[in-house]
């Protein structure tokens, strides 16, 4: 190759370099997938290679062995990750709330079949609460609130996540939440900022533990969890599965279905839970609780609705607990060990809407709702 043409081919190269880096460090940035880290600096080491052996002659055989090591090598680092991702997720991103958007042709919403009694005027509350209480909450609102739109992540009725929704109550930016009971960490920062949780049950829900679809065991003892999870059973073959070693996922601190967990474990002592590696702000690395994935020998935990209605993943089935399966039934009876009421909850409001609402979603009207949506009602 003569010099003019190195020239044209060299200036490629720098281009297609360039391109790969500002490119593949872009699209990490956007989407924290920094396995993809390791792709794209193979194919720029690549690059460079090709340019260096044009420049001095070498062989295309040695310049083509090299750049397959080097290729080979970074798909050593990506190729597992990417396998890892074929599993799937159960987590919060899955679900589109825009499927149960009050004054919207849902048909996912939960309706009653005339108005309902109480008609909100005036000043609206401020609702917030977790992402499987959505559904509900959004059936309230479109009963009793102004026709309008309310979006599900934000306005006067959104959902931001448990933790989220209990930062916002506690620092006065939302009126009413709806969740679980808080945790400890979410009792304390009420206290410190002076403000007193007011909780009102309106439903009950089950707290459900569950595993791959295509996992033997159909049933736990109570028992039998908190040793998976404090290390004492490490091999499904211990509990009448198959030889594999168990592989327990947990939630965020301070989600309603981690307060759950925590409560349930009581005394015994907590294993430290998997995590992975996300990208934050500009290109850093956090360690965060690795979400659910749908290995052969995995275990998570979530509440019932969310995991049959909201996700609705054939892949994964709930599993009995003291030989109690998590229905409709056994909530309602109060068999099922693990089911609990969720809230409706204040911190001081001041609102003149806030406690009329809260008597209706107490009314027969709305512990319709209530039941219509899937939970069970408390009265």
């Amino acid at each position: 190759m003569n010099g003019f043409g190195k020239t044209i081919v060299g200036m490629l190269i720098i281009a297609g370099i360039l391109f790969v880096f500002f490119g593949g460090a872009l699209h990490i940035l956007n989407t924290g997938d920094v396995h993809l880290f390791y792709f794209f600096g193979a194919i720029i080491i690549s690059l460079i290679i090709f340019f260096v052996f044009i420049v001095e002659n070498k062989s295309g055989k040695k310049t083509a062995i090299w750049i397959s090591l080097v290729l080979a090598g970074g798909a050593a680092f990506a190729v597992p990750h990417y396998y890892k991702e074929s599993f799937e997720k159960v987590n919060d991103s899955e679900v589109d709330l825009f499927a149960y958007e009050p004054f919207t042709e849902s048909e996912d919403l939960a309706r009653l079949e005339g108005n309902a009694s109480f008609q909100i005027e005036g000043e609206v509350p401020i609702l917030d609460g977790a992402t499987a209480l959505y559904p509900l909450f959004a059936a309230f609102a479109e009963a009793t609130y102004p026709v309008d739109v309310y979006e599900p992540h934000r306005g006067p009725v959104a959902t931001t996540t448990t933790p989220s929704a209990y930062s916002r109550l506690i620092e006065g930016n939302v009126d009413l939440i709806f969740a679980a009971e808080p945790s400890s960490g979410q009792i304390q920062a009420a206290e410190k900022a002076g403000v007193e949780l007011q909780l009102t049950p309106i439903g009950r829900e089950a707290f459900v533990f569950f595993v791959n679809s295509r996992n033997p065991v159909d049933n736990l003892s109570s028992e039998d969890i908190r040793e998976i999870y404090s290390g004492g059973h490490g091999n499904w073959k211990e509990l009448g599965g198959k030889d594999d070693e168990i592989r327990p996922f947990q939630r965020p601190e301070d989600s309603g279905s981690q307060t759950m967990f925590i409560k349930f474990m009581g005394d015994t002592k907590i294993t430290e839970p998997e995590t992975e590696e996300v990208a934050e702000g500009m290109g850093g690395m956090i360690d965060e609780v690795a979400s659910y994935r749908n290995y052969k020998n995995a275990i998570g935990y979530t509440f019932r609705y969310y995991s049959t209605e909201m996700v609705g993943n054939e892949k994964i089935k709930l599993i009995s607990i003291d030989g109690i399966e998590p229905s409709i039934k056994n909530i309602r009876s109060g068999s099922y060990p693990l089911a609990s009421e969720f809230y409706a909850i204040t911190a001081g409001t001041e609102n003149p809407n806030v406690q009329p609402f809260i008597d209706w979603i107490l009314s027969e009207e709305g512990q319709l709702l209530v039941e219509d949506t899937g939970f069970v009602p408390v009265r």
